[in-house]
């Protein structure tokens, strides 16, 4: 019966380490310039955050909106964007600088983009690269116009700030979704606990053989 409640306790420490699989994947907010206006509005009006969601380059803060908000775009820009009334992208004639912010500090392996690429289609194309905590990662223009997912990978961020930067390769760049692979950071109290329930663990194992034998 100890060795089971031990084995619990173990259990849920090393759980409490993971800090699970979906915790933390999706950030508390995010700051950056509204997107601008060209044939419709091509702003983040869902935002929830200071700032006015109906004026090109308006500062927001504080909030989440289309970016964060799980809804990818199936389609290029002339077709979800409807001309009055909010869609799935976010478009800029400015190459946007975007930091995504976590209440508590995360770890990052890996961030996926959705971009559109209609081929040049009223000046919108895949961008030139993203750069990601600092680092930047080229992007190969894919083949077709249909919209696509692109993986910055290898990351290894811990914090609570996450800086991005796109690079337009034309003169818009459409954005309708960001993902993050991440996991809170486990605080130091987890791992005590973790190594506390492995000690006893083992001890109890240990005590229950010398009974055996």
């Amino acid at each position: 019966m100890k060795t089971k409640l031990l084995t619990h306790l173990t259990m849920l420490a090393l759980a409490g380490a993971a800090g699970g699989a979906v915790a933390g994947t999706v950030p508390d907010s995010y700051d950056m310039l509204n997107g601008n206006t060209g044939s419709y509005n091509y702003w983040d009006e869902t935002y929830s955050g200071a700032g006015c969601v109906t004026c090109d380059n308006a500062a927001l803060t504080g909030g989440r909106g289309d970016l964060t908000d799980g809804i990818i775009a199936a389609d290029n820009w002339f077709v979800t964007e409807a001309p009055v009334g909010n869609g799935p992208y976010v478009g800029w004639t400015i190459d946007p600088v975007i930091t995504f912010h976590w209440n508590t500090p995360v770890n990052i392996t890996s961030v996926t983009f959705y971009f559109d690429d209609s081929n040049g289609s009223g000046g919108v194309s895949s961008p030139a690269s993203v750069t990601v905590d600092g680092t930047t990662f080229p992007i190969a223009d894919p083949l077709g116009s249909a919209p696509f997912a692109f993986v910055a990978d290898g990351l290894s961020f811990s914090g609570n700030d996450l800086v991005v930067s796109i690079t337009r390769s034309n003169s818009w760049v459409f954005l309708s979704e960001v993902e993050f692979n991440a996991a809170p950071v486990p605080e130091p109290e987890t791992y005590a606990m973790l190594l506390a329930g492995l000690g006893l663990l083992g001890f109890a194992v240990r005590r229950r053989k010398a009974m055996t034998a």
